[in-house]
């Protein structure tokens, strides 16, 4: 691939290589590989179900190891809300009022999550503000007629030059309605309940990914609520924010695989996707750090269920990553006996869910301790699994990688092959869900940070098509922060119930029970 002097100094501008943007159309070339799954993770073959014994045992042990370490929770957060709304945007291109009633175009087009909205309109949390804003804008409001005062509200909320919500940030939406009309954040219910379990005596730290655009935004919200919250949570908040680097942007082909090209000739670049997020991690210094999604909170009366779980966790992870630097150090020092390795390999297969080569017993003494090191000094993460009900994206498989290694893995849907019959079965089968509920180890013991890129698999990414000003591309997106920019860290899965997971991927979600104020 031929670049200019002039596209060398565009790529390098943004932070990256000529060797890095040929690697990237290599994998434009060469394709990308399905994920090779060996079978679903399930409960005792993968995933670790806990008894209530084993739950106040971890929790207990995260509660007494939390003021002597550092915690930080991070929260990927720098996407708008317009995939909320994206029926109601249907609606407005599609409905015409002078052709009938809004229950005729959705019973025509049978439109369940329009119908749905409609139905349950006064229990979303910025139904209020919406009608005083209509009412103050249109004083003929209330003698319209239905249709065209629900169009007007629709127009309202998502309009550019009036609310526009399907451009604010996701994480500064109203989420949730309190008494006296108190409406709060997804940002804002992200620190109470912080406090309840990732807070010490110094302080709750949390790190946002946002839009830059919309840095300000955050601060004038944090502003807002910030003696509030304190008060409330009898916490001192440290919250630092960070952007997507233009450094992990991947370059663009068209369908011949040939770099794409804006109407002035410069190669165009696109943001790759979350797994771009391992960068702004690794920037990041703590024990452990909690990673949970922006839209994915509840409402006061549930957080301290879902705290109760990110304790125990938490617990888990301290006490397994306890074990682990224990062996370390002893794998440092002079090795006693075969005996104590064959522990250490024990604990790898038992406790860590690490696959073993079965020539191990044949190596030489040198070499098993050289692999074993290898095998412990991983960073950790702990994930939390919910009972499959259906929701679309990733789930916890065993799979296999090109050298023969099987690890236990967090898969997209997107990356298992739909036509290979095996493959498929094994979707089909998968049992748990991946709610993005992570609690992660990024040092090593001996107090050091990991460098984290050095554990992605560049390989696990994905391509898919897009188009820019009429022209079809091909676009890159490098390998998700939980699939394959961890994909060679140690993994435990825990199965967590499903109160942990309520994320809103539609208006209509904030409809729920755990969103709702009774």
């Amino acid at each position: 691939m031929i670049f200019s002097e002039k596209d060398i100094q565009q790529i390098e501008r943004k932070g990256l290589t000529l060797i890095k943007v040929q690697r990237q159309i290599e994998l434009f070339e060469n394709g990308i590989p399905f994920a090779n799954l060996v079978a679903e993770a399930t409960i005792n073959n993968g995933i670790l179900r806990l008894s209530e014994n084993e739950t106040q045992q971890f929790m207990s042990y995260f509660e007494s190891k939390k003021n002597s370490i550092s915690i930080l929770k991070f929260v990927p957060a720098s996407g708008a809300a317009t995939r909320m709304f994206k029926f109601l945007y249907r609606f407005l291109e599609e409905y015409d009022l002078e052709k009938g009633s809004i229950n005729s175009y959705i019973n025509k087009y049978k439109n369940k999550d329009l119908s749905l909205f409609f139905i349950g309109l006064d229990k979303f949390p910025f139904y209020h503000l919406v009608q005083d804003k209509l009412l103050e804008s249109y004083p003929n409001y209330d003698s319209l007629s239905i249709n065209e005062q629900r169009l007007m509200l629709v127009k309202m909320m998502l309009d550019a030059d009036k609310l526009d919500y399907g451009n604010s940030p996701k994480g500064l939406m109203p989420f949730h309605k309190y008494k006296n009309q108190i409406l709060s954040t997804a940002f804002e219910e992200h620190l109470y309940e912080s406090a309840l379990y990732s807070s010490n005596d110094e302080s709750t730290k949390l790190h946002f990914t946002i839009s830059e655009k919309h840095n300000h935004k955050f601060d004038e919200e944090f502003s807002r609520i910030e003696k509030n919250v304190e008060e409330k949570t009898d916490s001192k908040f440290d919250i630092s924010f960070s952007y997507q680097k233009e450094s992990t942007d991947t370059i663009a082909v068209t369908p011949k695989n040939k770099p794409f090209r804006e109407d002035d000739g410069s190669l165009l670049f696109r943001p790759s996707g979350h797994g771009a997020l391992i960068e702004n991690l690794n920037d990041l210094n703590a024990d452990i750090i909690f990673i949970k999604n922006i839209d994915n909170v509840v409402t006061y009366k549930y957080k301290n269920e879902v705290s109760k779980y990110k304790k125990i966790l938490a617990g888990i992870l301290l006490d397994i990553q306890e074990q682990v630097f224990k062996y370390l150090e002893f794998l440092d020092d002079t090795i006693e006996s075969q005996v104590q390795l064959i522990e250490i390999g024990e604990f790898l297969i038992n406790k860590m869910n690490v696959k073993i080569n079965s020539e191990f017993e044949k190596y030489s003494l040198k070499y098993q301790i050289e692999y074993l090191t290898e095998k412990l000094n991983r960073p950790i993460r702990v994930c939390g699994m919910v009972k499959n009900e259906g929701e679309p994206g990733g789930g916890p498989f065993w799979v296999k990688d090109e050298s023969g290694n099987v690890s236990l893995q967090i898969v997209e849907s997107a990356q298992i092959n739909k036509k290979s019959k095996q493959q498929k079965q094994i979707l089909k089968n998968a049992t748990h869900f991946n709610p993005v509920d992570l609690v992660c180890g990024i040092k090593n013991y001996k107090g050091e940070k990991f460098d984290l890129k050095k554990f992605v698999d560049t390989k696990a990414a994905f391509i898919s098509m897009k188009t820019k000003t009429g022209k079809d591309l091909k676009a890159l997106e490098l390998p998700g922060l939980w699939n394959g920019s961890m994909a060679n860290w140690n993994t435990v899965f825990v199965e967590v119930p499903l109160i942990t997971f309520n994320p809103v991927k539609t208006v209509n979600d904030l409809l729920k029970e755990p969103h709702q104020i009774k």
